[in-house]
């Protein structure tokens, strides 16, 4: 970690100052979902000349088109790659890659490109001239989880706060509300830090490392790098894993604030400086009086209980990271354990479904890559594991590895199922696997038949898949959805059987 002194960042201004910059300004918003239509609209408040541009033409895109219009903001839809003349700043929605042909052209006529984060930090002191700081999480995992277990410890302080960035409302309609906040719990995506070249959180974490969207990054160095940027001008802590030396790495490399420290988190003891678990409990070592001889009690691991009673490991380090980032805010340890008591995880997280026959079945649809599949598998001993989908470029043999000794069995299904199929003949060849090619609207019921079939009482079904769901549904959330519809079927075939 190097340092520099702290005080009010270099590119914040008066407001008046930032409507003159933007007014009368052409700028291009890349993107008609949710982020782009908030940007636009903010953009054109300001005076700007807006132009959102969009690839698509569906009814969706075309609804929001005219809802645009009305309020003066142009729509080129069908066209998202050529550069509309006299652009003089582009705004990007998360998601589209660098090498889109947009941010190309943007480049060759020198024409900035910021991220809807990049102008939610610009644009942070137009209603305030003290703004709510942002305590910054992200991570190829658990930031969504990390991001609300924060925003419920603020809650619990009395803190005005709003979980926002990658999740929940736009991060540009709460930085620009009416109502000031105290302060916010900010989830940061690799697609939205690669575009924030300014942002500078209070404090942040970076929960974990590993390969994801390297289609999008083109390395793995790239992506880690865009994480670490959330650590740039930290002013009081950056969060890091002790389980996760790159993480760690990131911090030694940032450009923080004077007198910013560098906290780890850990499931073990922890070290001076450091946030983990002593007997069961969750306690600080880093933001007491003598971390060299004290700890500070937070909570018990079983405060973090969903309904079925079974904590998962990674779900304790995600509490451990915002308690870590709760305390850098100067929140009290009885503020801790209210709100971790308060928190229920979302849908398609570990998500207990129902027990049938002595089986229990586990919705973690949200395992969308290797490294949140590993975690999943490591909380049950013996799995039917249910995976597979769009592989994003991953590869699957350190994740069959690691898990063979806990599979009963597997159920693939989904584009790139072959891969798991492969690593797993390579890996755990004893393992029974049922391999279906369905991708119907009907092949969940099949995969969840298919999984009852390979359990036996004392298993857990597990929806991990390890791969993006775009094949057969949605989004995850609608693979989540058509998973637990089928265990519900099954449950009810079984109870008229017995009947």
């Amino acid at each position: 970690m190097t340092g520099h002194a702290a005080g009010r960042p270099a590119d914040a201004k008066p407001s008046a100052d930032l409507v003159e910059e933007f007014d009368g300004r052409t700028v291009v918003v890349a993107g008609l979902g949710v982020s782009g239509v908030s940007a636009a609209r903010v953009l054109a408040s300001l005076g700007a000349r807006v132009t959102v541009v969009d690839g698509g033409h569906g009814e969706a895109q075309r609804e929001r088109a005219a809802a645009l219009a009305e309020e003066g903001v142009a729509v080129r839809l069908g066209d998202g790659e050529s550069l509309p003349e006299g652009t003089e700043l582009v705004v990007t929605s998360p998601g589209w890659p660098p090498s889109s042909p947009l941010f190309e052209a943007a480049a060759e006529a020198g024409v900035e490109v910021w991220g809807d984060v990049e102008l939610a930090w610009r644009l942070r002191g137009l209603r305030s001239a003290e703004p709510a700081p942002w305590l910054a999480v992200t991570g190829t995992n658990g930031k969504t989880t990390t991001v609300r277990m924060l925003a419920e410890i603020l809650s619990a302080a009395g803190l005005r706060t709003a979980a926002v960035g990658n999740i929940g409302t736009p991060i540009l309609d709460v930085v620009l509300s009416d109502e000031p906040y105290d302060v916010l719990a900010v989830e940061l995506s690799s697609y939205q830090l690669h575009w924030a070249p300014s942002v500078r959180p209070h404090s942040a974490a970076v929960l974990n490392i590993a390969p994801d969207h390297l289609d999008w990054h083109g390395s793995m160095a790239a992506y880690a790098a865009d994480k670490g940027r959330i650590y740039e001008g930290n002013q009081v802590a950056c969060v890091y894993n002790a389980a996760d030396p790159a993480t760690e790495h990131l911090v030694r490399a940032a450009d923080v604030a004077e007198g910013c420290r560098a906290i780890g988190f850990t499931l073990a003891s922890p070290r001076p400086s450091e946030f983990g678990v002593v007997d069961g409990l969750l306690v600080d070592r880093a933001f007491v009086e003598d971390r060299q001889r004290q700890a500070q009690e937070l909570a018990e691991v079983g405060d973090l209980a969903p309904s079925s009673g079974h904590v998962a490991p990674h779900v304790v380090a995600n509490a451990l990271a915002a308690a870590a980032l709760a305390r850098a805010y100067g929140v009290p340890a009885e503020a801790v354990r209210e709100g971790l008591r308060a928190f229920r995880p979302d849908e398609h997280r570990i998500a207990h479904v129902a027990d049938v026959d002595g089986v229990a079945y586990v919705n973690d649809s949200k395992a969308t890559n290797t490294h949140a599949a590993q975690a999943s598998l490591a909380a049950y001993e013996s799995v039917v594991w249910v995976a597979g989908g769009l592989a994003k470029g991953a590869t699957f043999d350190e994740l069959v590895k690691g898990a063979a000794g806990r599979l009963r069995g597997v159920v693939l299904m989904g584009a790139d199922r072959h891969l798991i199929r492969e690593a797993l003949a390579r890996h755990a060849p004893d393992v029974p696997v049922t391999d279906l090619a369905r991708t119907d609207t009907e092949a969940m019921s099949a995969v969840v038949h298919e999984a009852s079939r390979l359990a036996r009482p004392g298993d857990t079904v597990l929806l991990a898949p390890a791969c993006a769901s775009m094949d057969m549904f949605t989004n995850y959330g609608q693979r989540g959805d058509a998973f637990a519809t089928a265990v519900r079927e099954l449950a009810d075939g079984r109870d008229t059987e017995e009947g």
